[in-house]
């Protein structure tokens, strides 16, 4: 391999030859071979990319960068956002809490590309734009990495989260106007309670994805607040006045999301509330999910043996030993997702509570866990509609069989002979493997016609609006 001669603060490094990258990237990629699997994500580097894009035009525009610098370092950003680059990118998200090298990674990689596009080749003669002077202008890795942080988290929970969490709420509010007439006995304990509706069951999953979308779009207001522009502990120093509100603008622009300055940087770079809040609004929503892929995975259990109230698409072969056997892989799916998010949510929590004095330097971790656990919820969800809840359907005959059955149908007779007779006649139905109706008529407290005007299962379940 052919190497090159880069140089920091710190003196010479080697490096190879065909990267565009420079000598604190190569150290930081010597020092922390720490899971080499868990690279820094691409969105950071791309959160990076805007946010460079966005300094060196308010840089120009305060007159503290020339417009040939401005124009270089925005060619080499856009170029990396069409993902030209993503190879050279090589760091992982196991290194200083401050992500201190990742910033310096984009900044070598813009300052030795921007050389090669002036004609020039790389490690020959004075860099054309300096990583720190040029690229790093009027900006600190203590207030780009959050500003990276949230472009990056923003971004990919209005573009892969909600729309994914929508699509499967909006079918499993199709079929809870499907099934509003589907009448079916309830369960309370995992034991047989009173009768509702499938489809009142299904709208309970409606409006547990409603609430967590509310959550989570109440938390972007938050989200979209940037720390850029605060540089070292937040008080703004080496930047011209007004720059932390025009470079906002121009994330803003570039990006098309609604971006602004942080109204105060000391708690965007010691502290990343906005972050523990968003993680917090995913965590509740895998609740909900793993609530609801279970109950679909319990009434789907059988077919033969077990609950069997509703049919799932059958996707693949379940076992390499049994024949024919089917399972509810995007259940367990599912579930796993939501497993992963909360332990992220731990993580994150953790994370949130390493703000000492003026910066917090758990950065990059709790960047990675918040990109995947947005990116598993919307692609979990996707999966889940498209695999499995878009094609459930009632099994009717298991559903009748199982309410006609129900001992908890006596509920109706509270009100007409009482609680304890209506007990009665449960316990003694049970004890005895008879039907309700029979005991109700042996034990004399309440003829057969009664029972049959009494005891409807239709009419017990409320309105079906």
């Amino acid at each position: 391999m052919n190497f090159r001669i880069e140089k920091d603060t710190m003196g010479e490094v080697k490096v190879p030859a065909e990267k565009l990258w420079g000598a604190q990237t190569e150290r930081s990629r010597n020092n922390f071979k720490i899971g080499p699997s868990a690279s820094m994500p691409l969105e950071i580097v791309y959160g990076f990319a805007y946010l460079k894009k966005a300094a060196a035009f308010a840089n120009c525009d305060l007159n503290v960068l020339s417009k040939e610098k401005r124009d270089l370092i925005a060619t080499v950003c856009d170029e990396i956002l069409e993902g030209k680059h993503n190879d050279q990118f090589p760091l992982v998200i196991w290194q200083t809490g401050s992500g201190t090298q990742s910033n310096m990674n984009v900044n070598e990689v813009v300052a030795n590309r921007a050389h090669q596009i002036a004609g020039k080749v790389i490690g020959e003669g004075e860099k054309t734009i300096q990583p720190n002077d040029d690229v790093n202008k009027s900006q600190s890795s203590n207030d780009t990495f959050p500003t990276g942080m949230h472009i990056a988290a923003y971004k990919k929970v209005v573009e892969t989260t909600i729309p994914g969490i929508i699509q499967l709420r909006n079918t499993l509010h199709k079929k809870s106007i499907e099934f509003k007439s589907v009448v079916k006995i309830g369960r309370t304990h995992l034991m047989d309670a009173t009768p509702l509706t499938l489809g009142q069951e299904f709208s309970g999953y409606v409006s547990q994805l409603d609430h967590g979308l509310k959550a989570l779009e109440h938390t972007l207001a938050h989200l979209s607040e940037l720390a850029l522009g605060g540089t070292a502990v937040g008080t703004g120093l080496n930047t011209p006045e007004g720059y932390d509100v025009l470079v906002a603008k121009y994330i803003a622009d570039f990006t098309e999301l609604p971006f602004v300055t942080a109204e105060n940087k000391f708690e965007a770079l010691a502290a990343h509330d906005a972050i523990v809040e968003t993680h917090g609004a995913l965590k509740q929503i895998a609740v909900s999910l793993n609530k609801i892929a279970n109950d679909i995975r319990m009434m789907a259990s059988g077919p033969r043996s077990g609950i069997g109230e509703i049919i799932i698409p059958a996707n693949e072969p379940g076992s390499s030993i049994m024949p024919g056997k089917v399972n509810p892989t995007q259940c367990e799916a599912m579930t796993m997702v939501c497993a992963q998010v909360i332990g992220n949510d731990v993580a994150i929590s953790v994370g949130g509570t390493q703000g000492h004095y003026e910066l917090n330097v758990f950065k990059p971790m709790m960047a990675a866990n918040i990109l995947q656990s947005a990116q598993l919820i919307g692609d979990a969800c996707v999966s889940f509609e498209e695999h499995c809840a878009s094609g459930i359907e009632p099994n009717h005959k298991v559903i009748t069989e199982l309410l006609n059955n129900s001992l908890m149908l006596v509920t109706a007779l509270n009100t007409k002979i009482g609680y304890y007779k209506a007990a009665e006649i449960a316990n003694t139905a049970h004890k005895n493997g008879t039907t309700l109706k029979e005991e109700a008529v042996n034990l004399g407290y309440v003829s057969a016609e009664d029972y049959d005007e009494w005891v409807k299962p239709e009419n017990m379940v409320g309105s079906l609006k």
